[in-house]
């Protein structure tokens, strides 16, 4: 007859069930209030018009219709709002991975007197709200010399405004973008820039071979953060651009916005239709976007 104990269950405490209980179902709440908003929108673009106030709280159309989308390209041009914000949101990706880098990689590699009052300068900046500094860029872009009519002393003409510089160059080098990449490349070792220096190579040089490819990953994050930042951008480009021919996609959907009736329809099919290309991004570069996030916690 055998002696051994019998072993029993594992007892759970109430608090961890009650604690377990509490995580799921606030993960549920937030997960539904994320999704869901996704989905009306989604189901909204394919309900007719008279259902799309009638039955605005189903989630599933009753006579699904591709009308909505087919009013978004017929009412406005909506092909050239698109190519207009994925030219714009691109240069601004480029500018802030290249200048962002070389900023990011001066503050953390290179050593010059005056190095932390400059990332000072970055990080206050970053502190001060956008709506703040609208006045004064449009000032400097309205007035810039030679450009758009003006003189030397930037009078007589309209400078950098209407024109896809005045939405390109305030946000070419944004703080955000230095003070990301610095951390990134102080998570780097040294010793490979004091090898290429000892081998005769510049610091630009340092720069685009061998830190820059480390930091792809670094590099994949910034990009999809700042593409996102410059295909969502509205207010801005409402107010440097005039012409019909060069507004965004945001803008474009505000047309179906008005002061007595809001066309529910083609604004949210205009709606999902942008944010395709974002969705493409994030699913292209999820992988480098994990592996960013993982290298800089793994750094600190």
């Amino acid at each position: 007859m055998s002696t051994k104990p019998m072993k029993l269950g594992k007892i759970i405490k109430p608090s961890k069930i009650i604690k377990h209980s509490l995580w799921w179902i606030g993960a549920s709440a937030i997960a539904f209030s994320t999704v869901m908003p996704l989905v009306w929108t989604l189901a909204t673009s394919f309900k007719p018009a008279s259902e799309a106030l009638s039955n605005y709280l189903s989630l599933l159309p009753k006579v699904p219709t591709l009308e909505n989308y087919q009013r978004v390209f017929a009412e406005t041009p909506f092909a050239q709002y698109l190519l207009n914000s994925l030219f714009l949101a691109l240069a601004g990706c480029v500018t802030n991975l290249f200048f962002g880098g070389l900023g990011g990689y001066a503050l953390a590699k290179l050593r010059f007197r005056g190095r932390k009052i400059v990332f000072g300068a970055f990080l206050a900046s970053m502190m001060v709200p956008g709506i703040v500094t609208m006045v004064p860029a449009f000032l400097v872009l309205r007035y810039w010399p030679l450009a758009g009519g003006n003189d030397l002393l930037g009078q007589g003409g309209f400078g950098l405004i209407n024109t896809y510089w005045a939405v390109i160059l305030p946000g070419a080098a944004g703080p955000f973008a230095v003070f990301f990449m610095k951390q990134f490349f102080e998570s780097l070792p040294d010793e490979l820039g004091e090898a290429a220096r000892i081998d005769g190579a510049s610091e630009f040089r340092i720069f685009v071979q061998v830190y820059l490819p480390l930091a792809a990953a670094g590099l994949a994050v910034l990009g999809v953060l700042t593409f996102q930042a410059g295909w969502n951008a509205f207010l801005w480009p409402l107010i440097v651009l005039n012409d019909p021919s060069m507004l965004t996609v945001q803008v474009a959907l505000s047309t179906f916005v008005n002061d007595k009736v809001t066309d529910f329809g083609p604004l949210m099919a205009g709606t999902v239709m942008s944010s395709v290309p974002v969705l493409i991004i994030f699913v292209l570069a999820q992988r480098h976007i994990i592996e960013g996030v993982a290298h800089l916690g793994a750094s600190k």
